[in-house]
């Protein structure tokens, strides 16, 4: 089975849009074939494009995330998806009331795939300076590389 990963914040503009395309890459880069797909709890940007700072630390990194865009969690991504990777505390546990009973999806924060990392969260760099998406740039490669040891380990 094809391992699938669906990444989720707020509002899906900034750090769940930037780990998608890490992890995209890094899939590309080590030959993983995987699903990936990001969303928001919320659905105040449906349809738009990740943030404009998003998308230039994405360029900037080699990486082209114009194409996206937000949508908002639903109910069937719990049993589409096989692992579903929050941002922060915050939106797991959000995560966690809206699953529903035949939910399959393992659910995570992205910084558990991380050494030393675990049950930190992405901070959200939608109200800072430009430079705090390249800190949630780095969060979200060193996430996506975790997150595909963890996928190879388990098959």
């Amino acid at each position: 089975m094809t391992p699938s990963v669906l990444f989720v914040c707020l509002g899906n503009i900034c750090r769940s849009p930037l780990a998608e395309v890490a992890m995209r890459e890094e899939a590309r880069r080590v030959g993983l074939e995987v699903v990936i797909d990001s969303a928001g709890t919320g659905n105040w940007h449906a349809g738009e494009p990740p943030d404009p700072r998003a998308q230039a630390v994405a360029q900037k990194n080699g990486v082209d995330a114009s194409a996206l865009r937000a949508r908002q969690v639903t109910r069937g991504d719990f049993t589409r998806f096989t692992h579903i990777v929050a941002m922060d505390a915050d939106n797991l546990a959000n995560l966690r009331r809206l699953a529903p009973t035949n939910a399959t999806a393992e659910l995570s924060l992205l910084l558990d795939h991380v050494p030393r990392r675990e049950g930190q969260s992405v901070v959200d760099p939608y109200f800072g300076d430009d430079d705090g998406f390249d800190v949630t740039w780095a969060d979200a490669v060193a996430g996506a590389r975790g997150l595909i040891q963890t996928l190879r380990a388990s098959g």
